[in-house]
C-alpha cells in the first residue's frame, strides 16, 4: 500500500522557523528532550488536517506561518472520493496541502493549488491522517461512538444493512413528522389547506405565464399614455418635409440634387457634395414615406389603456403579497402547489398517512432487528479480538464487553434502535462497568492500541500519527506497546512521538528533534539518525543526562532485539 506522507515543509511555526522533512513508510520514530518541539511537527500535520488554527501558532516577530505536505496513496483511498466531489484534480496521485496563517487571523488553504475552506480541508484531511495523541482516546470515552467502532470491524455486512436501516428511517421520520403536526395541529393543518387554496387561486386566476409581462405592459401603458404626442410630432415632421403646394423642402432638394450633378464629374470634391445630397434626398423620403406609414396606423384604444392599468394595479398587489417579481410569484405558486397537493392527497384520504407510516414501521423494525443481529455476532468477534490484542499488552486478566441497551418503543435513532457501549473488567473480582468511567490513562492507551491494531489493516487511511499514547507504562508493557504500534505500521505509516527507548528501537527510521537557544531566540531542528547517532539516542532514553559503556551496550541490545522482533 503506498499511502504516506511524503514531505513536511513548515515555515514560521512555534518556534520552527524552518523545516524540511522528508518521510517513508513504516514506523518513524521522534525522539527529543522534554521542550524541543517534536508535538509542534504534531501540530503542523494537524493543521493541514484541517486542524483549528490561530495567529498564536505564529513564530514571534512573523507576518505568517506557512505549511505544506505531500501525499501520495494507491487508488483505493477514499480521499479521490472526496477531491472528486469538491472538483479538485488528482491526475498524478498525490495531493499537495498549503496552509498560511496570517496574523490577522486569515486562514489560507490550497489542496493541489485550489482554494478550499477550513471544512473541506478537514474533509480532506480526515481520509489522510489519523492522530492519537495522550488526548484522543476520547473517541474510547464518548459513548456515541461504539457504534459506530462496532460498525467499522465488520463494515463489509453491517453497511449494506445500515444502509437499508437508514432510507426506511429518513421516511419513518418524515412521515412520523407530518402525522404528529397533522395530529396535533389539526386546525392550523387545515387553516394552512384554506390559505394555500386562497393564495394558489388566486395566482392562477392572474394567469402569469411570462416573466417580462410587467415591463411589457409597461412599455405598452407608456405608447398609449403619449399618443397625441406621438401624433402631434409625426404630424408636425411631415408637414414640414412635405411643406405647402408653392414650397415642398423635398423637392427643393431634389433639384439641388439634379442641379450640382452637372459638375460632380469636373472634381472629387464636388462628387463628395452629390453623394452627400443624394443620400439626403433618399432619407428624407424614406423618412417622409415611414412617417406617412405610421400616421396611417396610429389608432388611441382608451378600452386598451383601462385594460393595462387594471392589469398593472393586480400585479402589483401580487407582488405585495408574493414577491418583488413577476418570477418570484410564479416561484412561489409552484411551492405553494407542491405543499398543498401533498397536504390534499394525505387529507383526501385520512388513513393513508398513517397506514404508510405502519408499513415503514415494520419495515423498519425488520431491518432493525437484522442489523441488531449482525451487530450482536460482530460483537463476539470484538471481543475475542480485543481480548487477544490486549492479552498481548498484558492485561490478560481483562474482560471486553460490548453491551446492548435496547431503546424505547418507537425511539428509533439514525444508527439504530439499541444503545451500544463498551465495557471492561480490567481487574479479577470486579464487575463490568462502561470503559469510559473505569479505565486509567495507561488502560486507555493500550485499549486504544489494541483497537487500532484491529482497524489498521482496514483503514484506508494514509497516516497514523501517534503523539505519546505511552505515557505513564514502562518495562515489558512498554515492549508490548512498542511492538503493537509496529504491527500497525505493516498497514499505514506510522509517525510516533515517544520518550519510550522500548517503542525508539523498533522503529524503521528514527529522528532526533533537537532545541537551541540564544538570547533572542529559540530554533528546532530534525536529525535523522543512522545506525550509530540511534544507539547513542537509545542510551540517552535509557540512561537520561549521563551515558555509559554499559548503557551503550543496553540500547545496542535492545535495537538488536527490536530487529529480531520485527523480522517475525
Amino acid at each position: 500500500m503506498i499511502s504516506l506522507l511524503q514531505e513536511l515543509s513548515i515555515d514560521n511555526l512555534a518556534i520552527i522557523e524552518h523545516l524540511d522533512l522528508n518521510f517513508s513508510d513504516g514506523m518513524t520514530v521522534l525522539t527529543g528532550e522534554t521542550g524541543a518541539g517534536k508535538s509542534i511537527i504534531i501540530d503542523a500535520v494537524s493543521l493541514l488536517a484541517g486542524g483549528r488554527g490561530s495567529q498564536t501558532f505564529i513564530r514571534n516577530g512573523a507576518k505568517k506561518l506557512n505549511i505544506q505536505g505531500l501525499f501520495s496513496f494507491d487508488d483505493s483511498n477514499p480521499t479521490y472520493t472526496t477531491l472528486d466531489d469538491l472538483g479538485i484534480n488528482h491526475d498524478d496521485g498525490s495531493v499537495i496541502i498549503q496552509r498560511e496563517i496570517y496574523r490577522n487571523g486569515r486562514n489560507v488553504c490550497r489542496v493541489n493549488g485550489i482554494l478550499v475552506n477550513t471544512t473541506n480541508l478537514k474533509a480532506i484531511g480526515n481520509t489522510i491522517v489519523d492522530i492519537q495523541g495522550q488526548n484522543e482516546h476520547q473517541e474510547l470515552m464518548n459513548t456515541d461512538k461504539h457504534v459506530h467502532l462496532l460498525d467499522a470491524f465488520n463494515s463489509s455486512k453491517i453497511t449494506p444493512v445500515l444502509n437499508k436501516y437508514r432510507t426506511y428511517y429518513l421516511k419513518y421520520t418524515k412521515l412520523n413528522h407530518m402525522v404528529q403536526k397533522k395530529r396535533d395541529n389539526q386546525y392550523e393543518w387545515t387553516q394552512r389547506i384554506d390559505m394555500l387554496k386562497f393564495q394558489t387561486d388566486e395566482i392562477e386566476k392572474a394567469n402569469l405565464t411570462n416573466d417580462n409581462e410587467e415591463q411589457e405592459l409597461l412599455n405598452e401603458r407608456d405608447y398609449l399614455r403619449n399618443y397625441q404626442k406621438i401624433v402631434d410630432a409625426l404630424s408636425k415632421t411631415f408637414s414640414i418635409l412635405n411643406g405647402d403646394d408653392s414650397i415642398i423642402p423635398i423637392d427643393m432638394i431634389g433639384e439641388a440634387k439634379n442641379s450640382i450633378k452637372d459638375i460632380e464629374n469636373l472634381d472629387s470634391s464636388f462628387q463628395d457634395i452629390s453623394d452627400s445630397i443624394n443620400n439626403a434626398y433618399y432619407s428624407l423620403q424614406d423618412a417622409s414615406n415611414s412617417i406617412s406609414s405610421q400616421l396611417d396606423l396610429q389608432e388611441f384604444d382608451e378600452n386598451r389603456l383601462n385594460e393595462i392599468e387594471q392589469r398593472l394595479n393586480l400585479i402589483n398587489v401580487l407582488k405585495h403579497k408574493y414577491g418583488n417579481s413577476v418570477a418570484e410569484i410564479i416561484d412561489y405558486y409552484h411551492k405553494s402547489k407542491k405543499e398543498l397537493d401533498e397536504m390534499l392527497l394525505n387529507q383526501g384520504d385520512s388513513n393513508h398517512l398513517e397506514e404508510e407510516l405502519n408499513a415503514t414501521k415494520e419495515k423498519l423494525m425488520t431491518a432493525s432487528e437484522e442489523l441488531n443481529s449482525i451487530r450482536a455476532s460482530t460483537a463476539e468477534s470484538l471481543e475475542k479480538a480485543v481480548h487477544s490484542q490486549l492479552a498481548d499488552l498484558y492485561m490478560s486478566k481483562s474482560i471486553f464487553s460490548v453491551h446492548f441497551q435496547k431503546l424505547p418503543e418507537n425511539d428509533f435513532r439514525s444508527y439504530g434502535n439499541v444503545k451500544i457501549e463498551f465495557y471492561i473488567r480490567t481487574n479479577p473480582g470486579e464487575n463490568l462497568q462502561p470503559l469510559a468511567k473505569i479505565a486509567s490513562g495507561g488502560e486507555l492507551s493500550r485499549i486504544m492500541l489494541a483497537l487500532k491494531t484491529i482497524f489498521a489493516a482496514n483503514q484506508n487511511v494514509t497516516s497514523i500519527i501517534f503523539d505519546e499514547v505511552d505515557t505513564g507504562v514502562s518495562g515489558r508493557v512498554a515492549q508490548a506497546i512498542a511492538e503493537k504500534i509496529s504491527q500497525i505500521a505493516r498497514h499505514a505509516q506510522v509517525l510516533c512521538i515517544t520518550h519510550l527507548p522500548q517503542v525508539a528501537s523498533m522503529a524503521d527510521h528514527h529522528y532526533f528533534i533537537k532545541k537551541s537557544s540564544t538570547e533572542n531566540s529559540t530554533e528546532t531542528n530534525v536529525l535523522r539518525l543512522n545506525d550509530d547517532d540511534r544507539i547513542k539516542e537509545l542510551a540517552r532514553m535509557l540512561a537520561g543526562t549521563k551515558i555509559t559503556e554499559l548503557t551503550i551496550d543496553h540500547a545496542k541490545e535492545l535495537l538488536k532485539l527490536a530487529n529480531q522482533a520485527k523480522s517475525h
